[in-house]
């Protein structure tokens, strides 16, 4: 088999979860920035924009501090207020929701699919009409008003969008897609359908994560794109504290000391050292995701074979970021569970996690919305089965090979 794989004899049996792929170029424009004086938001922001922009194909892109102030700014310049409801995965990370809550707005929560573990659209149609109906918890009010939805395309495998949308435009609902794991990555309808990048239009906003563990990173850091001129003109005016757009040159040799307060904003903005970083992430990128494709088609060839694990699945017509790789364990041919496995993969020195824990079974949207573990039977059966192990373009051939070896040793030894 040939790959980006590389042997090396100085390997150690030792794989963290994860390991940023930096080198040279990115140090030497972080140097160059540190020299420059300018350290925060600059031309440096400006061109990591525009060449995140021509990446996935949009219009417009706004760099921030992380991928939920992305979703914050999103869903503020989407109109979403208090007293309102969005739609949104349980399986999830926390900023998802979270960013809802900061509106004052109501996060209504949706099973997944049992196959990609991504929004279960059938069960965002049963959550609507429970709502209806008055059978959603009492503490969302039955009229109350839903106007959003955000998916997120977990571990880097995009949603159908057509669905997505086709159930937006017959709820009157906004899309904002929390794509923190999927760059870069694509979808089509069909084989004879074009690609559509994630990003590329796909819904009013696409927000990506930069975070350190991410398919690109700048440390920390976030990027909203749209092909709305107007919503992106309020989300880079709301990153700065509400400011009118020139406040941004104000201390440039040519810029004016003055500006205008245009709304109570925050503060988001993303830092020239964080886009010298990913100025040089955004040029590597498909070459770093080629790379974890192989990665991930080793452990699908080899681990497809065990009997008590299932592995991700590869679904047409789609192009897989493949951030994730999330085995799942046939618990009911193993006696052990999920997490006495994650301490034997730890003991053999793998780093690993669980992606997630869903949001429903977190003692917040418990106790705030009295959410229940049978009001989500895919997501609250499947989470106990996760668990992601390490991928990263640098991984070497012996790392793999060890977490395969180590993942079959423990199936054999615990088999029933």
């Amino acid at each position: 088999m040939t790959s980006h794989l590389k042997d090396s004899p100085s390997a150690q049996k030792t794989v963290p979860f994860f390991r940023p792929d930096l080198g040279e170029p990115e140090v030497n424009e972080v140097l160059a920035v540190l020299r420059s004086g300018w350290l925060t938001t600059g031309s440096r922001v400006r061109r990591f924009e525009q060449e995140f922009a021509a990446a996935v194909g949009a219009r417009h892109a706004v760099a921030v501090n992380s991928c939920t102030a992305a979703l914050h700014l999103a869903a503020e310049a989407l109109g979403l207020k208090a007293g309102q409801a969005v739609l949104v995965p349980t399986m999830t990370f926390a900023a998802t929701a979270e960013i809802v809550r900061y509106l004052g707005a109501v996060p209504i929560l949706v099973d997944c699919d049992p196959v990609t573990a991504n929004l279960d659209i059938a069960d965002a149609e049963r959550k609507l009409a429970q709502l209806r109906s008055g059978d959603l918890p009492d503490s969302i009010p039955k009229d109350i008003r839903v106007v959003g939805i955000i998916p997120v395309h977990v571990g880097g495998l995009m949603m159908d969008m057509t669905d997505v949308q086709r159930f937006a435009e017959r709820y009157k609902l906004w899309i904002v897609e929390d794509a923190a794991h999927a760059f870069p990555a694509a979808w089509r309808p069909g084989p004879d359908a074009p690609w559509q990048r994630c990003g590329e239009g796909t819904s009013a906003v696409t927000c990506f994560s930069f975070y350190a563990n991410k398919t690109i990173t700048t440390g920390e850091g976030g990027m909203a794109v749209t092909a709305d001129a107007e919503l992106a003109a309020r989300m880079r005016s709301m990153s700065l504290h509400g400011l009118s757009h020139d406040a941004w040159g104000r201390y440039a040799g040519n810029g004016s000391w003055d500006y205008r307060i245009m709304a109570p904003g925050y503060k988001y903005n993303l830092t020239d050292i964080a886009a010298a970083i990913g100025l040089h992430q955004v040029a590597r990128a498909g070459e770093m995701r080629r790379r974890r494709e192989v990665l991930a088609s080793r452990y699908r060839e080899t681990l497809v074979q065990v009997d008590e694990i299932d592995v991700p699945p590869v679904v047409r017509d789609r192009i897989h970021a493949w951030h994730l790789f999330p085995i799942r364990l046939r618990t009911e041919r193993l006696g052990i569970h999920r997490n006495r496995f994650i301490e034997e993969l730890k003991q053999a020195g793998i780093g690993c996690s669980v992606h997630w824990r869903p949001l429903h079974l977190h003692p917040y949207y418990q106790e705030t919305y009295q959410w229940r573990p049978e009001d989500f039977p895919i997501a609250t059966a499947l989470w106990e089965r996760l668990i992601s192990l390490p991928l990263f373009p640098s991984m070497q051939i012996e790392q793999i090979d060890h977490v395969i070896q180590t993942v079959k040793d423990l199936c054999t030894q615990y088999s029933r």
